[in-house]
C-alpha cells in the first residue's frame, strides 16, 4: 500500500483517539481541522490520492466517531461559535451519500436524548442545504463506474421512506420539513437540480446516469407519494422540455429507465399531473410502444380495471395517443377493447354504473380522435359490437345505463356509418348526456399534426388559447336583409302595446259528463275525441265527490280504464287516467284491489298495463294511509304535497327520501332548538285493506306464463313489483296485519337475493328498509329471528361487495337500523 495511504489512516485513527479521550477544547479543535483538510477548502491540501482515500475507507467511520463523543459536556469544550460549527461541517460538507446514511441510522438507533436532537437537528439542515440532490448526484456518478450496489440500495430505501422513520421515532417532536406534504415536494426539486447537472454533462460530452433518480421516483410513487412529488417535478420537466431535446431525452429517460415492479403509479402519475395530451407528449414520448408495462397500464388498466379517474386523465390519456403515427396503432385496438366491455352483458349487469359512464366516456374521446380512413377496415366488427351493446343497454332497468347506451350507440354509428340513416333515440337530455356528447369535440391542442412523424421533429402543437379566425367577412343573407328593408316600412301601428291572451282558456265545445256511468258509456262507446276529452279531464273529480255512485261501478270502471289505449290528442292523457284509477282505489279500496292484483298475473295484458297496476296501488295506499278529514276532502285541483312512488325515469324513487326521514327520526341524536309538534293523529285506513293490496302479488311471482316471466326477461316488471311491495309494506306502518307481511316480504327477499339485476336488488333491499321500519321491533326480534339473522349475514356481504354503490349505502343503512333495534330492544 502507498506510504501517502497508510498516513491518512494513521492520522484518522489518531485523530479518532484523541476526540475519544481528549476533553481539551483547543486540541479537539485542532484535530478537527486537520482531518477537515481532507475535504478540501484549506491553504495545503493533500493530494487527490489522500482525498479519495479518506471519502471512501474513512468518512463513515469517523462520523460515528464524532457521533459517539457527542454530549453536552463534551460540545462545551469549544470556545466560539466558529468552534461548534467546526462540528457541523463535516455533515454538511463531506460525500452526502455517506453523511445522509450515517445521521439516519443514527436516529433510528438512538434513545430520546441530547444526542438524537442534535443529530436532527443537521438532518434537519442536510435537507434545507440542498443536501439530496447532492446524495443522487453522488450515487449517480458512482452507478455511471460501476453498477448498483446494497448501499445504494439501502440510500434508495432511506430516501423514499425518510418522512416514515422520523415520524416513527420522534412522533409529536417531529419537524415539519420531514412531513410527507413538505419532505416529498423539496425531494422533487432535489431531483431537478440533479436532473440540471446530468444535463450539463450530456452538453459537455460526459456520459451520466440517470438510474437512480428513476428508482428514486419509481420508489417513491410506489409508496402512495406521486400527487406530491410529481406535481413539483412535471410542472419543471414541462417548462424546460418545450424547447429543449435534451431535456425531452433527459424526460424520457428519467420515466423510461423506471423499474417495471414501479411504472404503473409513475406512469399514471404522469398522466393524472400532465397539463394536457401535448405536455404529455413531450414528457412521455413514445414510451408507451417501447415498454410492453408502460403499455399494459395505459392502455388496459386505465381504461378498463379502474375508473376514478376524472374526464381530464382519459383526455390526456387518449389525447396522448393520438399524438403519434406510431401510438395511433393503439387507438382503434383500445376502442374496439373498450366496445367489446361496454357490449358485454355481463358487464352491464354487474360493473357499477360509474365504471360503465367512464368506459363510455373512454369511448367518444376514442372517437373523437380517430380518422374516418381509421376506422374503415374494422367499420363491420365495430357496428357488431355496438349493436350488442345497445341491446344490453337498452334491456337494462336503470334509465341511467339505458341512456348512456343510446347516446354512445347514437355517436358509433354516425362515425362508423357517417354517409347512413342516423341513429336516433328519445330521451331527455340531462347535464350528464350533455357531457357525454361534448367528448366528441377535440379541443385544439389535441388535434394532431398531420405532418408529425414523431416528438422529436414535431412542430408545436396548437394552444389552447389559439382562435381561428375566418378570412372572408360573412354577408347578410337575403332573408335578413328582406327583413331590414320590412323594418324601414313598418307603420307606427305596430307601436302599440298587444292585448295579454296568456290567462285566456280555450271555450269547450262539448260539457263534462255529470254522473258517472255517463263516464263509463262515453268510454266505452264509440270513440269522440271532444267526449273523450271532456270526460277524463272530470273523471277523478266526479269519482271524489260522488262516493256511493263510484262504489256501485268499481271494478268495472277500474277495467276500463286499465284496457283504455293512450289518447295522444289528450293532453296530459297517462296523468289523468291514472288519477282516476287511484281515485277509484281509495274510493274502494278491496273489491278495486282484488281486481287488478288479479289481472296483475292474467294473460293478454303488456308489461306497461302491469306497471300501471303497480303503480296504482303504490298510489292508492299512499293516499290511505295518510289522515283523512271529511271537511278537507282532497280534490285533484288543490296542491299538495306528495311522494313520487315509482317513476320510469329513476331508479331511486322519491319514496325513500320519507323513509330517510323515519330512519333519522328513529336514530337518537341530542336534541337542539325546539322540537317539531307531531302531525295530528288518525286511523290508518290503508291498515284493514292492506293484505287485499300486498299478499296477492307474492302468490304467483314465481310462476311463467306464456307471454309474462318475471324470474326471466320480464326483470323490469319484477324490479317495479319489489318497489311497490316495499312501498306497500312501509305504509302499512302501526297496523295488524303489518307482522305477516314483514314475514312474507323477507321470505321473498331471501329467495330473490342473488338476482343479477340492480334495480331488483336495490328493490329487495328497499323492502328490508320498509320491514325494518314498520314491523314492531318486538315481533320482529321474536317471531322472525332466524329470519333476521339470515338477512343480516345477506346485507354484510352485499354492503363489502356488491358493484353498485346504491346497494351497498342501501345494506349498510339496514344494518344500521338492525343495530338501532336491538339497542332500543335492550334498552326498554
Amino acid at each position: 500500500m502507498d506510504s501517502d495511504l497508510l498516513q491518512v489512516r494513521h492520522i484518522v485513527q489518531e485523530a479518532i483517539g484523541t476526540l475519544s479521550v481528549s476533553r481539551d477544547g483547543a486540541q479537539i479543535c485542532e484535530t478537527l481541522r486537520t482531518i477537515k483538510s481532507y475535504l478540501g477548502g484549506t491553504e495545503n491540501p493533500p493530494s487527490i490520492k489522500e482525498k479519495e482515500e479518506f471519502t471512501r475507507n474513512h468518512f463513515t467511520t469517523f462520523l460515528q466517531c464524532l457521533i459517539s463523543n457527542l454530549s453536552l459536556d463534551w460540545l462545551e469544550q469549544f470556545q466560539s461559535d466558529e468552534d461548534k460549527e467546526l462540528w457541523d461541517c463535516f455533515f454538511l460538507e463531506g460525500p452526502a451519500d455517506q453523511t445522509f446514511m450515517v445521521l439516519l441510522d443514527t436516529i433510528i438507533s438512538t434513545a430520546p436524548s441530547f444526542r438524537l436532537n442534535k443529530v436532527v437537528d443537521v438532518l434537519e439542515q442536510f435537507l434545507q442545504r440542498a443536501g439530496l440532490s447532492a446524495l443522487m448526484w453522488e450515487v449517480c456518478k458512482q452507478q455511471t463506474q460501476a453498477g448498483p450496489s446494497v448501499l445504494q440500495e439501502a440510500i434508495l430505501n432511506k430516501v423514499a421512506c425518510l418522512p416514515d422513520h422520523l415520524g416513527n421515532k420522534l412522533q409529536g417532536e417531529n419537524r415539519p420539513v420531514f412531513f410527507p406534504q413538505n419532505y416529498f415536494p423539496l425531494l422533487g426539486v432535489e431531483m431537478v437540480q440533479v436532473l440540471e447537472r446530468i444535463s450539463d454533462s450530456l452538453r459537455g460530452g460526459l456520459d451520466c446516469s440517470i438510474s437512480f433518480v428513476s428508482q428514486v421516483l419509481g420508489k417513491v410513487c410506489m409508496h402512495g407519494r406521486q400527487k406530491e412529488i410529481l406535481n413539483v417535478l412535471v410542472s419543471h420537466l414541462t417548462d424546460r422540455t418545450q424547447s429543449d431535446c435534451i431535456w425531452q431525452r433527459i424526460c424520457w429517460r428519467l420515466v423510461e429507465s423506471v423499474p417495471d415492479r414501479w411504472v404503473e403509479p409513475v406512469v399514471c402519475g404522469f398522466v393524472q399531473a400532465a397539463a394536457g395530451p401535448a405536455v404529455l407528449s413531450r414528457l412521455l414520448g413514445n414510451l408507451v410502444v417501447k415498454s410492453k408495462k408502460a403499455q399494459f397500464v395505459m392502455t388496459q388498466k386505465m381504461l378498463l380495471l379502474q375508473y376514478s379517474y376524472p374526464t381530464m386523465v382519459l383526455q390526456n390519456l387518449l389525447g396522448y395517443l393520438a399524438l403519434d403515427n406510431m401510438r395511433r396503432l393503439l387507438l382503434i385496438k383500445v376502442l374496439k377493447e373498450l366496445l367489446e366491455t361496454w357490449g358485454s352483458s355481463t358487464a352491464v349487469k354487474h360493473s357499477p354504473v360509474e365504471q360503465q359512464l367512464y368506459i363510455s366516456k373512454a369511448i367518444l374521446i376514442c372517437l373523437s380522435h380517430l380518422k374516418e380512413a381509421e376506422i374503415l377496415n374494422d367499420r363491420q366488427e365495430l357496428l357488431t359490437v355496438m349493436m350488442e351493446g345497445m341491446k344490453c343497454h337498452l334491456d337494462s332497468n336503470l334509465p341511467q345505463i339505458r341512456h348512456m347506451g343510446m347516446v354512445v350507440a347514437e355517436c358509433v354509428s354516425a362515425r362508423v356509418m357517417p354517409e347512413g340513416p342516423a341513429l336516433k333515440f328519445q330521451y331527455e337530455e340531462d347535464d350528464e348526456i350533455r357531457d357525454l356528447k361534448t367528448l366528441l369535440i377535440q379541443r385544439p391542442e389535441q388535434i394532431p399534426d398531420s405532418d408529425s412523424q414523431s416528438i422529436g421533429n414535431s412542430r408545436p402543437a396548437m394552444t389552447p388559447g389559439t382562435v381561428l379566425k375566418p378570412s372572408v367577412k360573412p354577408q347578410p343573407s337575403a332573408s335578413e336583409g328582406l327583413d331590414q328593408e320590412d323594418d324601414s316600412e313598418l307603420d307606427s301601428d305596430d307601436d302599440l302595446v298587444p292585448y295579454d291572451m296568456s290567462e285566456d282558456k280555450e271555450l269547450k265545445k262539448t260539457k263534462a259528463p255529470t254522473y258517472i256511468r255517463d263516464c263509463v258509456e262515453i268510454l266505452t262507446g264509440p270513440e269522440d275525441p271532444d267526449k273523450y276529452e271532456a270526460t277524463m279531464s272530470t273523471l277523478e273529480t266526479l269519482i271524489r265527490r260522488n262516493v256511493a255512485a263510484a262504489r256501485e261501478v268499481s271494478v268495472e270502471l277500474a277495467k276500463v280504464l286499465l284496457h283504455l289505449d293512450e289518447k295522444s290528442y289528450i293532453e296530459g292523457f297517462v296523468g289523468l287516467r291514472q288519477g282516476a284509477l287511484v281515485a277509484i282505489a281509495v274510493t274502494d279500496p278491496t273489491p278495486v284491489a282484488q281486481f287488478l292484483t288479479s289481472e296483475f298475473y292474467s294473460l293478454n295484458y303488456s308489461l306497461r298495463q302491469r306497471m300501471d297496476i303497480l303503480d296504482v296501488l303504490a298510489r292508492a295506499a299512499q293516499e290511505l294511509s295518510q289522515p283523512f278529514s271529511p271537511k278537507a276532502k282532497q280534490l285533484p285541483s288543490l296542491k299538495q304535497p306528495s311522494i313520487q312512488i315509482l317513476s320510469s325515469n329513476s331508479s331511486s324513487p322519491d319514496w325513500q327520501k320519507v323513509v330517510d326521514e323515519r330512519i333519522r327520526s328513529k336514530t337518537r341524536r341530542f336534541a337542539k332548538g325546539q322540537s317539531q309538534a307531531k302531525p295530528p293523529s288518525a286511523p290508518n285506513r290503508f291498515g284493514p285493506v292492506a293484505g287485499h293490496f300486498f299478499f296477492p302479488l307474492l302468490r304467483n311471482f314465481d310462476r311463467p306464463l306464456t307471454t309474462f316471466d318475471l324470474l326471466g326477461d320480464d326483470h323490469l316488471v319484477l324490479a317495479r313489483l319489489t318497489h311497490t311491495l316495499a312501498i306497500l309494506m312501509y305504509f302499512a306502518v302501526n297496523t295488524v296485519v303489518a307482522s305477516a307481511m314483514g314475514k312474507a316480504l323477507l321470505e321473498f327477499v331471501w329467495t330473490l337475493r342473488f338476482h343479477a339485476d340492480t334495480y331488483v336488488r336495490q328493490g329487495l333491499l328497499s323492502s328490508v328498509s320498509s320491514t325494518l321500519l314498520s314491523v314492531p321491533a318486538e315481533c320482529l326480534l321474536e317471531d322472525m329471528t332466524e329470519e333476521l339473522l339470515e338477512t343480516q349475514a345477506w346485507l354484510a356481504d352485499v354492503a363489502e361487495k356488491d358493484p353498485d354503490g346504491d346497494c351497498r349505502s342501501l345494506a349498510l343503512q339496514n344494518l344500521l337500523l338492525m343495530e338501532n333495534l336491538k339497542k332500543k330492544t335492550l334498552e326498554t
